[in-house]
C-alpha cells in the first residue's frame, strides 16, 4: 500500500492521521477528510477547526480539544504528543484535526517524529491553507504572470518576548507574501517592509475568519496596515496578504469594460 492510501477501512487499530480541516468552511474539506472524521473513534482538535467541520464528526466518537489560538494555548505541544500516543497504543482510530494544511504551520513534524520513534503508524490528509481560500473570497490570483512570480507564507506567530526576527529584505522582495497571525504585528510588518524597500503603496488584504459566515475582507495599502487592522478583534483569525497581485480582478475587469462603455 502506498503512502496515505485509504484502505476498505480508512483508519486502522493504533494508526494516527494528521489531516487537514481547511479554513473553516466544512464544504471546503476534501472528501478524503471527511471519510476519516467519519472513521475515527477519538479525535483531537484544534481551535481554529470550524464549528462546521465539528459537526460533522459522528455520535459517539470521542472529541479532545486541544485547542492552541495565539497567546491562549490550552495544550502544550508535548502534552498534544503523548495524548496522540497514549490513544494509538491503547489502539484506537486516531485523527488529529488540524486547521488548514497539517503541513503548513500545523507542526505536523513535531508530532509525526514524535509518533514515529515509538513506532505508530502516521499519515497525512492535506487541506486547503487559509491563503488560498483568502484568495478565492477575494478574487485575487496569489501570483500573476509579470507581477508576482512567486509566494512567500510566514507566520508572525511568536513565543512571548521573542523579537520578530525575518529576512525583511528577502521578503520586501517577495511576489506575493502571506503572513499567518500577522494581527498583532501589523505596525512592525508594515515598517519593516517598507524599510527594507517595498513601496508603500503596495496593496495589502486582511482577511479575517477565511471561508466563515463572519469573514471579513479589509483592503488597503501596506502603509495603512496597522490602521486597518484595528477594526479586527485579537480573537479573530487573520491573514495577511501583501503584493501587487492582491487586487480584486472581478472588481478591476468590471470597472474597465464600464470604462470602455463610458469612452
Amino acid at each position: 500500500m502506498q503512502p496515505n492510501e485509504l484502505p476498505d477501512s480508512p483508519i486502522a487499530p493504533g494508526q494516527v492521521w494528521l489531516v487537514g480541516a481547511g479554513p473553516g468552511d466544512p464544504d471546503l474539506l476534501t472528501r478524503k477528510a471527511e471519510r476519516l472524521i467519519a472513521a475515527a473513534d477519538i479525535i483531537f482538535y484544534d481551535a481554529l477547526v470550524g464549528p462546521g467541520v465539528l459537526n460533522l464528526i459522528p455520535p459517539g466518537v470521542e472529541r479532545v480539544g486541544v485547542g492552541k489560538r495565539s497567546g491562549r494555548h490550552s495544550k502544550a505541544q508535548e502534552s498534544i504528543n503523548y495524548l496522540l500516543l497514549a490513544a494509538a497504543k491503547a489502539g484506537r482510530r486516531v485523527v488529529r484535526l488540524k486547521g488548514g494544511d497539517p503541513s503548513i504551520f500545523g507542526r505536523s513534524a513535531e508530532e509525526m517524529a514524535h509518533l514515529g520513534r515509538e513506532g505508530i503508524p502516521v499519515r497525512i490528509c492535506p487541506g486547503i491553507t487559509t491563503a488560498s481560500a483568502a484568495a478565492a473570497s477575494g478574487h485575487l490570483s496569489l501570483t500573476l504572470r509579470g507581477v508576482a512570480r512567486g509566494l512567500t507564507l510566514v507566520t508572525a506567530h511568536l513565543m512571548a518576548g521573542e523579537p520578530l526576527a525575518l529576512d525583511w529584505p528577502a521578503l520586501a522582495s517577495s511576489g506575493t507574501l502571506g503572513i499567518y497571525m500577522g494581527r498583532a504585528a501589523a505596525s512592525e510588518i508594515s515598517r519593516n517592509l517598507i524599510d527594507a524597500g517595498r513601496h508603500p503603496d503596495t496593496p495589502v488584504m486582511v482577511a479575517v475568519n477565511v471561508s466563515l459566515p463572519t469573514e471579513r475582507l479589509i483592503r488597503g495599502k501596506l502603509s495603512a496596515l496597522a490602521f486597518l487592522v484595528q477594526a479586527v478583534s485579537d480573537k479573530e483569525p487573520t491573514l495577511l496578504l501583501i503584493g501587487e497581485a492582491v487586487v480584486d480582478h472581478g472588481r478591476a475587469e468590471a470597472q474597465g469594460n464600464r470604462a470602455l462603455l463610458s469612452a
